[in-house]
């Protein structure tokens, strides 16, 4: 893992409140699938569009997009009202009807 890959939370929390001013969306959607197979298809349409020396991301260990998940999990945890996780796992039709699903209903609440 590279050291540059290695942050607290408490600090990217302290970076997020200095730059946003502590202002939140009224929606958060967060896309969520098995780091190993969200990782393979990262790698695998970074391979076809010929982006492997861009993939400094997809290149961290499967350990450390594991631990990025559970962070990103962890905040939709912490924020429940905010945050609507979808399960990306599907194909992207699906996930896409879901999104849909999901900010209509709150359009609809907000009118």
């Amino acid at each position: 893992m590279s050291p540059e890959r290695v942050l607290r939370r408490e600090l990217i929390r302290d970076l997020d409140r200095l730059v946003t001013a502590d202002l939140r969306p009224d929606l958060t959607i967060l896309l969520d699938i098995d780091a190993a197979a969200g990782l393979s298809r990262a790698r695998g349409r970074n391979s076809r569009g010929g982006l492997e020396a861009e993939a400094r991301f997809e290149n961290e260990h499967l350990s450390f997009h594991e631990r990025v998940r559970q962070g990103y999990l962890d905040l939709a945890r912490q924020e429940p009202g905010r945050f609507r996780i979808v399960d990306a796992s599907p194909p992207p039709g699906t996930v896409q009807n879901e999104i849909r699903r999901i900010v209509d209903e709150l359009l609809s609440a907000k009118k």
